[in-house]
């Protein structure tokens, strides 16, 4: 997939070491990746478990990198890109992970003929199960788009979407794992009031998610019928519904995401 370049990452965090591990699966050689990384520690790490050339400076890797994957936090960047300097990042292809860093953003400080795509992952990423949605900047060609989908596509599922969507996105995506796991905190939480084990209620309701997650993308049926092949007349999976819908479990689930929205909107902002 690389083409015999180097790719290369400004910051080793843990999401930038999910992309990794997705590329060495996938076939991609650890010499054909490079990790410019503050923390030593963080370095020793990455090179002991991926085997891959990781380095304290940015501009060896930028120099060396045909590529390169922005994973630094986003309050960081501007002063990371401007020690740099716009000459060596203009014109390179660049693709964020960087969370509220517009594609405009980022051609206003690494240089007008950078090469930019915007991603949101999610930490689904760390176990190969990501969601990432995809833009692309002013000067991205289709090619630089395809290979930036080709990465993620090795840490789970992706999609490219129109950037004034991206915060949707956040919200549904980016924010959702958390709203998934306070679902499966509170089925757990069911479950042992009505005396399951904890152990045994939280193993339960995390295969019963990922259980139902599974059958939805493989049957590619609506999520309504579905819910209608588990639901029987007088049933018990009836009256729990009623239940839901009695104190607004959807129209929570919606106001949490028009929440998350709002707000990466405003984050995007400062």
């Amino acid at each position: 997939m690389l083409k015999g370049s180097t790719l290369g990452f400004i910051g080793g965090g843990n999401m930038a070491e999910a992309i990794i591990k997705g590329l060495l699966a996938g076939g991609v050689a650890a010499a054909d990746v490079m990790v410019a990384e503050p923390v030593a520690a963080r370095r020793e790490y990455l090179h002991g478990t991926y085997g891959i050339d990781v380095c304290a400076d940015n501009g060896r890797v930028v120099a060396a990198a045909g590529a390169l994957v922005m994973a630094v936090k986003p309050q960081v960047f501007r002063g990371m890109a401007a020690a740099l300097g716009p000459a060596g990042l203009d014109g390179k292809l660049l693709i964020s992970i960087m969370a509220g860093i517009t594609t405009a953003d980022m051609e206003e400080v690494c240089g007008s003929a950078a090469r930019v795509i915007r991603v949101m992952p999610n930490t689904p990423a760390l176990v190969l199960e990501g969601a990432s949605a995809l833009c692309r900047g002013r000067n991205a060609t289709d090619d630089d788009l395809f290979f930036a989908a080709g990465i993620f596509d090795l840490v789970g599922t992706t999609c490219v979407v129109e950037e004034k969507l991206m915060d949707a996105v956040t919200g549904v995506s980016g924010c959702g794992p958390a709203y998934v796991f306070l679902f499966m905190e509170a089925l757990s939480d069911a479950g042992v009031k009505n005396g399951l084990p904890r152990d045994v209620a939280t193993r339960l309701a995390a295969q019963t998610v990922l259980g139902a997650a599974r059958l939805l993308l493989e049957t590619g049926d609506h999520p309504g019928i579905l819910k209608e092949k588990v639901t029987s007349p007088g049933g018990s999976t009836i009256a729990g519904i009623a239940s839901l819908e009695r104190d607004a479990f959807r129209g929570a689930v919606m106001a949490a995401v028009d929440a998350a929205t709002a707000r990466s909107a405003e984050l995007g902002k400062k």
